[in-house]
């Protein structure tokens, strides 16, 4: 297939490019980025005040599949992602059977050829079970081609056996990705500990579980010199404390999710569930941190935390209700809403924290637009406004903190490997073509 794409800003720092450029796809390749390219080809797209990114890479997804298919499916996961232009994923272990062996790993890779819509890469667990006991055998899981570890969910409280999959994953060169919570600070609560929760009258998490567990998380990797990357940053002493581990030249990387730089706690006291998350909304002292060390690059990826919840699981009392909320249909908006229109980020900063830096991080080909790159894009209308309606998501969940907002910048076509996968309504194109 061929395919031109013209007259649209082109954003990919890789290449230090942001002007206004064509793109011609043949098959799955970018086959030359330039001005002026001749339009005898086959499918053009006209790009005329747009804005063209490479695919989104989102590395921490939950799609639920196997085990809880009733939350989310890699099918109905993948289609989200693409309306959201996200062309890659990193599906994290929370699943039943996690994938910490090989069969299980197999399992998971059998419904990703199957069924998957993008690119979904496996994070394997840690532990057998996520259960924090015994470690799994991280070398037969880096040969069954999983790009990272975790025990998402749950931190490890042994810091001998944290330490022990470090040493492991330094051996085997493979990430480690941490939740790290200290569940006995976290007491189980439920919301910010603060005046929001006293105001709420629930029990509160404190930033000290979070940035505790961060520090020792970082200063075990740095004993054996393991890449650790932090997962969903949300306080203001994590960042100060990965700002200065990077200083030192630890190998730490961080993410941090779009609830933890558009939201406050402030937005809970109305007991809403689709805000109930872990690590919770924190304050605006918080929020301010986070956006400085995005804006730094102490923080260098922003990823989804997508965690789909059927609504029986989330339309209860907030105590029972379960953490998490989704995100893949709303991250870029939600990013270029808050980031981009409160100059937080440019262009090219939004693409270096969604594509560029966790393709890196991940080691995956891709967040690039470069000639010979696999042609994996997004096209999207930076003006454009609309409100976040929960009978419009595509993913089968509904439990999404920025409902009923109205959010700026819609994805108007995602291409994956050089193919038409999702186009919007407003492109008078059907949404998904096979």
């Amino acid at each position: 297939m061929t395919l031109l794409i013209k007259n649209g800003l082109v954003i990919d720092p890789a290449n230090n490019r942001s002007e206004i450029l064509d793109i011609l796809l043949i098959g799955k390749k970018i086959i030359k980025v330039a001005k002026g390219i001749g339009d005898d080809v086959g499918e053009i797209i006209d790009a005329r005040d747009r804005i063209i990114l490479p695919g989104l890479v989102d590395m921490h997804v939950h799609l639920r599949e196997p085990g809880r298919e009733d939350k989310e499916t890699i099918q109905t996961g993948t289609l989200a992602a693409l309306k959201g232009g996200i062309t890659s994923v990193l599906a994290m272990p929370n699943t039943f059977p996690p994938p910490d062996s090989v069969e299980s790993v197999s399992l998971v890779k059998s419904i990703i050829k199957k069924t998957a819509q993008a690119n979904v890469y496996i994070c394997g667990a840690i532990t057998k079970g996520r259960l924090g006991r015994e470690l799994a055998d991280i070398a037969v899981l880096k040969k069954e081609g999983v790009l990272a570890i975790s025990d998402d969910g749950s931190s490890i409280d042994s810091d001998a056996l944290m330490f022990s999959v470090f040493k492991n994953a330094k051996n085997e060169d493979i990430l480690v990705i941490c939740h790290s919570e200290d569940k006995v600070l976290s007491n189980s609560g439920v919301v910010n500990l603060g005046l929001t929760s006293t105001r709420m009258g629930l029990r509160g998490i404190s930033s000290e579980s979070e940035y505790k567990r961060v520090k020792r998380d970082i200063e075990l990797a740095e004993k054996i010199g393991a890449r650790v990357h932090i997962a969903h940053v949300s306080c203001k002493e994590s960042v100060a404390i990965i700002r200065e581990a990077k200083k030192r030249g630890a190998k730490v990387t961080s993410e941090t999710a779009p609830h933890y730089f558009a939201l406050t706690e402030e937005d809970v006291l109305g007991y809403d569930t689709n805000k109930k998350m872990n690590p919770p909304l924190r304050g605006r002292d918080d929020v301010a941190a986070i956006k400085q060390g995005l804006s730094d690059g102490t923080i260098d990826a922003i990823a989804s935390d997508h965690a789909p919840h059927t609504e029986n699981e989330k339309d209860i009392e907030f105590e029972r209700s379960e953490f998490g909320v989704i995100g893949l249909e709303t991250e870029l908006s939600a990013a270029i809403t808050e980031l981009v229109g409160n100059r937080i980020l440019d262009w090219a900063g939004i693409v270096r924290r969604m594509s560029l830096n966790p393709a890196k991080i991940l080691g995956i080909d891709r967040g690039t637009l470069s000639e010979g790159a696999v042609a994996d894009i997004v096209i999207v209308d930076p003006k454009k406004e609309w409100r976040v309606i929960k009978e419009e998501f595509v993913s089968k969940s509904r439990n999404c903190a920025f409902l009923g907002k109205k959010l700026k910048g819609v994805v108007e076509y995602t291409i994956c490997a050089g193919k038409v996968v999702y186009a919007s309504a407003s492109t008078d194109k059907e949404h998904y073509r096979a």
